[in-house]
């Protein structure tokens, strides 16, 4: 990208709200260089009010004006809004798509060869700022344009270089994940309503007691199995606890969701392609 960046965000629902929320917030492009699309207006005129977000009347109009591109639309979307931004793309454009399921190849295949591709895998705490994005470039990409689409999703939460083929595998766990820890989170809650506990009480303990463990996982560089041991003391209620869930099987839960999210992804980018042959 030559110049001074200027971003363009197809899709300004939940996630794509977020994104320029986020990048308004880190102050990555000066005024007047975010720029934002949706078929409902006055999702723009929102984004527009709150962050200066400039709203457009298309997509092709982003594609002209932008030198990066974000698609956040549903992945049935996708290549109906690569085809309208198409004939506007070229060398020194970079479109980063986050639809769930719509392999690189496919991305490649409806741009012109000369555009940079970058898939991403979000996830929903990205909408507080917590996010982990999961990132797959495609061949087109230059180093530079790479560093940048990183260091832009950066401000909004972890982000981890991945190849294309472990892109499934990254969608289970991350971006199906945050399911599955909030089931984690109501199910504790539950116990702690059974125990005594408010609703309220219960649901608050039980949500900071996940955040903060993470905390400690990410900040510490702590292995679960080491924190796990630094609260658990023989003959006590932490692991009168984990007697509990090792006899219901949770741990073999957990990893059999993962591994049957990832497979359903896989499903999804097969059929994405037989769709494009």
């Amino acid at each position: 990208m030559v110049g001074e960046r200027i971003c363009f965000i197809s899709g300004l629902g939940a996630m794509g709200g977020a994104l320029a929320r986020g990048l308004g917030k880190a102050a990555l492009f000066s005024h007047g260089r975010l720029l934002g699309y949706d078929p409902l207006s006055e999702r723009a005129q929102t984004l527009h009010a709150e962050v200066g977000l400039i709203p457009l009347e298309g997509n092709r109009q982003g594609a002209q004006q932008a030198n990066l591109i974000l698609i956040v639309v549903k992945p049935a979307l996708v290549t109906q809004v690569l085809s309208e931004m198409s004939p506007a793309l070229g060398p020194g454009k970079t479109v980063v798509s986050m639809a769930a399921g719509v392999p690189l190849l496919l991305l490649e295949a409806s741009l012109p060869p000369q555009v940079g591709v970058v898939r991403v895998m979000p996830n929903t705490p990205a909408l507080v700022g917590a996010g982990a994005f999961a990132v797959s470039p495609g061949k087109s990409v230059s180093p530079e344009d790479l560093h940048f689409v990183k260091e832009m999703l950066g401000t909004m939460g972890l982000v981890v270089e991945v190849t294309e083929e472990q892109m499934d595998a990254a969608t289970a766990l991350s971006g199906s994940g945050p399911a599955f820890v909030a089931v984690i989170i109501e199910a504790m809650a539950d116990g702690g309503v059974r125990a005594g506990l408010s609703r309220r009480v219960a649901l608050n303990l039980s949500a900071q007691t996940v955040l903060g463990t993470a905390q400690m996982v990410l900040e510490r560089q702590l292995h679960p199995a080491a924190l796990k041991d630094m609260v658990a003391s023989p003959g006590g209620t932490t692991a009168a606890g984990l007697q509990a869930l090792e006899k219901r099987g949770l741990r073999a839960a957990a990893l059999e969701a993962v591994v049957a999210a990832a497979q359903r992804s896989k499903e999804m980018t097969e059929q994405a392609l037989a769709k494009k042959k």
